[in-house]
């Protein structure tokens, strides 16, 4: 059974009434991510809070919206951001992507999406609406961020490496452009199992990188991901 908590160095995310826990995809995700000289940032689909409070530890000056469609996830973001020394940064929102109309420009906007399409869903509808895509579709992002981005606007992603390259694709068609994107390979030998994407309106050269988590011993982590 998982933990109600997870200790990071300088906070802790506390998870026991989030339809989805703490997981490798989201931190890398948050650290992955360029929030340099971000002033506005938007985190889509917040769960515990994490992401939102990785990029105010990442820049504290940064005002950061974080919404979240389940709202008993949304309570819970709440407390965890309440908790940190970035509180004032973060302003957790109960929305669907759908029907949130924000009235700013973004200068980054990150989600680490749900991207179950066909499979079997849950009992519980919570954990079915934060792991499949009905609840958000990937193109929904996309369109918003194409919108609602400032002109050097970044949009980043963590997807599988299928319907990442499937997304990059259609992004480009609907005017956003791959201006950077990570493999995630879970250790030496395997098949890349993640995709991190950074999205821009300026199309320019797609900068591409592998990052491994693993060394080839079982949780022996390789100096870049620790």
């Amino acid at each position: 059974m998982a933990n109600n908590y997870f200790r990071f160095k300088n906070f802790i995310i506390y998870q026991e009434n989030t339809a989805m826990k703490v997981s490798t995809d989201g931190v890398l995700l948050g650290a992955w991510a360029d929030t340099y000289k971000k002033k506005h940032i938007l985190d889509i689909g917040t769960g515990t809070g994490l992401i939102a409070i990785m990029s105010a530890q990442k820049n504290n000056n940064a005002i950061i919206d974080a919404i979240e469609i389940d709202s008993e996830s949304g309570k819970q973001a709440k407390e965890n951001a309440k908790i940190t020394e970035w509180s004032d940064n973060i302003n957790i929102i109960i929305s669907s992507l759908q029907d949130f109309s924000p009235n700013k420009k973004y200068d980054l906007i990150i989600s680490n999406p749900p991207f179950f399409n066909n499979s079997t869903k849950s009992s519980d509808k919570h954990r079915t609406d934060a792991r499949h895509t009905y609840s958000l579709p990937h193109i929904d992002i996309v369109i918003f961020a194409k919108k609602h981005l400032s002109d050097k606007g970044i949009l980043s992603l963590v997807l599988p490496v299928l319907e990442g390259e499937n997304l990059i694709n259609f992004a480009i068609n609907n005017g956003l452009f791959c201006s950077r994107k990570t493999f995630v390979i879970p250790k030496p030998g395997n098949t890349p199992k993640r995709l991190l994407i950074e999205f821009s309106k300026t199309n320019c050269c797609t900068k591409e990188e592998f990052f491994t988590i693993e060394t080839e011993t079982r949780h022996i982590y390789t100096e870049e991901y620790k």
